[in-house]
């Protein structure tokens, strides 16, 4: 997954949450619930993504020392 992907997913959650609303409010209850489960799905999904990419970013910033500490230890 990327951010592209993280971003849509929250976008997703939006949506589902504000029609998860508004079904409260016309006493909808069953529809509000799923809608409120996949909101919730959706921010889920979100932050995998989102914590996917940055122990993606760590490991690179990791790759980026080594190299460093092997060009030092070579001089």
């Amino acid at each position: 997954m990327s951010l592209e992907e993280a971003s849509r997913q929250l976008e997703a959650a939006i949506h589902d949450a504000r029609v998860a609303f508004d079904c409260i409010l016309l006493d909808e209850l069953d529809r509000a619930h799923v809608n409120a489960i996949t909101a919730r799905a959706a921010v889920d999904a979100a932050e995998n993504a989102i914590q996917v990419e940055l122990e993606r970013r760590k490991e690179e910033a990791g790759e980026g020392r080594e190299e460093e500490d092997e060009e030092i230890s070579s001089d």
